[in-house]
């Protein structure tokens, strides 16, 4: 039963086609059966040509439909001028006016609907009852009409539930579409946030890592004693990168120990003395201040601060020059945190603070502007008068809207 449901469904024009055959026979029997001195029976050789193409628009209505409505009232208003009375195969009026309403253009709605109002009066007095009076005349008038006014209804009411019906579907594809917008937009923040996280760690630990390869390199034979306090320090900050890699590397696989949007354990202001002792170590002075009273941070603050600073020590060492110092300055406000992380030595090159660098040169600060940017700070990076780097950032306590 489904499928033939289906092949129905798919072949309208079948369909039709067998009711206009129903139709075409129903009158050809209503015809024969009717006396010949009826009224409206005097073109008897145009009843057929008539009714087989009343059948014609109930078989292609769905294929043209305005214009099986024009060939319908042009077939109304011959039967009216040749005197050819109503019968069966009239009842493709009411189908047509019904698959114009529902299908049609808006003019051959509109005008189906005013024809239809009108045909019921017109063949009433076209082919009045003998022994009716005014009143019965009026009452068929009416009684004939409201099958014209109620398959126009039916049929416009068809065409609303089918643009309503359309409007959901456009609005769940709009949505759908909208979903995997923000999808790739949540996919690339994520990539960005990762490759964030990445460059802080591989940069920082590695430009350490280097540092003290290349002093273990140089004294190696005339001190082998400070040669081995700096294989010692590689060692430590290597397994300190591989904890950090393995840290974010189960995060992504499992996607646990997630909270607030950020990773945790996450590094902290507390966490920047170490930082800078670090530095110390591998052969940077750093001076380190603390200014105001320290107090808990908001996670992403604080994260976003000792990135910043990490970041600002790693440019100091790969830019600065092997005679170049720096100082970290943090000041707790009553609304915020400030940093601010200066250097006397050469300065970074001018194209990786203004555009960000070539061939994947200066994401650290592009790094570091992004995550300002996601805490509602500022940042403020460029050559320091006198010579260095300075790099100056304010980070509010609640993110600005």
């Amino acid at each position: 039963m489904q499928s033939l449901y289906d092949f129905l469904r798919r072949h309208p024009t079948w369909v039709d086609g067998f009711w206009a055959v129903f139709l075409l026979g129903l009158s050809v029997v209503f015809v024969g059966s009717t006396p010949s001195d009826t009224p409206g029976t005097k073109a008897e050789t145009l009843i057929l040509p008539i009714v087989l193409l009343l059948c014609l628009v109930v078989a292609l209505r769905r294929r043209m439909p305005e214009k099986m409505l024009l060939l319908g009232i042009a077939l109304g208003v011959g039967q009216l001028v040749l005197d050819v009375a109503t019968m069966p195969a009239d009842f493709a009026l009411l189908v047509i006016t019904y698959t114009v309403a529902a299908t049609g253009a808006r003019w051959a709605s509109r005008l189906a609907l005013v024809v239809g109002l009108g045909a019921a009066p017109l063949a009433q007095l076209r082919w009045q009852e003998a022994d009716a009076g005014v009143f019965g005349t009026v009452a068929l008038m009416v009684f004939m009409t409201v099958p014209f006014a109620l398959a126009w209804v039916l049929g416009d009411s068809i065409r609303t539930r089918r643009a309503y019906f359309a409007q959901l579907e456009e609005r769940a594809a709009r949505l759908e579409k909208e979903r995997e917008a923000q999808a790739k937009v949540a996919v690339a923040a994520e990539r960005a946030r990762i490759a964030r996280e990445l460059h802080d760690v591989v940069a920082h630990n590695v430009s350490v890592m280097v540092v003290q390869a290349d002093g273990a390199a140089y004294v190696l034979d005339a001190a082998p004693d400070q040669a081995k306090k700096a294989l010692e320090t590689i060692s430590s900050t290597g397994r300190q990168a591989l904890a950090e890699m393995r840290r974010l590397l189960g995060v992504l696989r499992t996607g646990e120990h997630q909270e607030g949007g950020e990773y945790v354990p996450q590094p902290d202001v507390e966490q920047i003395e170490d930082l800078v002792e670090q530095c110390r170590g591998s052969g940077l002075p750093v001076d380190f201040k603390i200014e105001g009273t320290p107090r808990p941070l908001p996670s992403g603050v604080e994260l976003t601060a000792y990135r910043i600073v990490q970041e600002a020590l790693t440019n100091t060492r790969k830019h600065g020059g092997p005679n170049a110092g720096a100082s970290v300055r943090l000041v707790y406000f009553d609304d915020g945190l400030g940093l601010l992380v200066e250097d006397d030595g050469k300065g970074a090159p001018h194209e990786l603070y203004e555009e960000g660098g070539a061939d994947g040169a200066g994401h650290g600060l592009i790094g570091m502007r992004e995550r300002v940017g996601m805490v509602g700070g500022t940042l403020d990076a460029g050559p320091r008068p006198g010579g260095g780097f300075r790099i100056s950032a304010l980070l509010p306590l609640k993110p600005a809207h």
